[in-house]
């Protein structure tokens, strides 16, 4: 499966911090699925940037490509 593609996969996100400094990103999805992933502030502050960047973008293919104003 690409970025891209639609998929009927189920899955909770949880983001917070660790008691060791790390920002953490927790998913759980089906099938007894956990995936806790560590980051430092800087790796999830750059993540942080690229999902703005990246609804940024749905935000234009939603709207047929016309920006919004603001």
């Amino acid at each position: 499966m690409g970025i891209d593609k639609q998929s009927d996969i189920a899955a909770n996100i949880q983001i917070g911090p660790t008691d060791l400094g790390m920002v953490r990103i927790y998913i759980e999805a089906e099938g007894g699925i956990e995936l806790p992933l560590d980051f430092d502030p800087e790796e999830a502050e750059e993540i942080a940037e690229e999902l703005r960047a990246a609804a940024e973008a749905a935000r234009l293919v939603a709207d047929g490509g016309k920006p919004k104003r603001r």
